[in-house]
């Protein structure tokens, strides 16, 4: 099983990401692209564990995300880690729709990146192999205060002072 950072802890990954061209659902945790969950949304009432969807940086969400804020898990992939459009993504999910679940960024991500992730809203961070997550967990305490609001703190530090 593959091991992600979660709430700034080292965990296994129990969701199962369901390749494009799967024909059925195995039971467990499983992880839709969007397509797929719209393709097996009649099957999905009688599925035997939690359902989560990715979704790339770059979707937009509008149409379907009252549907999307129910779900346990939401992942969004990030092609690059040069493409910054899944931040905005993420604080439209938890700011704007209010979604509370897990928030997991998913595919082209790098260390240097988790404390900006982490201050848009995201909470989970599955990276690529290879990736030490013990050392990368060290990065989403770079700065000890920012000056902007974000997901979580919607004070800015003129007014915390």
């Amino acid at each position: 099983m593959a091991q992600l950072l979660k709430d700034y802890q080292v965990i296994e990954d129990s969701w199962l990401t369901i390749d494009e061209e799967a024909q059925s659902l195995p039971s467990g945790d499983i992880l839709l692209s969007v397509s797929q969950w719209q393709q097996f949304a009649a099957q999905l009432n009688q599925h035997d564990g939690n359902i989560g969807v990715w979704i790339e940086g770059n979707a937009e969400v509008e149409e379907i995300v009252e549907s999307l804020l129910d779900l346990p898990l939401i992942a969004i992939k990030f092609p690059k880690f040069v493409d910054g459009r899944g931040f905005s993504l993420a604080r439209l999910l938890r700011e704007r729709y209010q979604y509370t679940g897990e928030l997991r960024a998913i595919g082209g991500i790098i260390r240097d990146q988790l404390y900006l992730l982490r201050r848009c809203g995201f909470n989970a961070f599955q990276f690529a192999d290879g990736v030490d997550i013990g050392e990368a967990i060290k990065s989403l305490d770079d700065f000890s205060e920012a000056y902007q609001v974000d997901a979580d703190q919607i004070i800015p530090l003129f007014r915390r002072r």
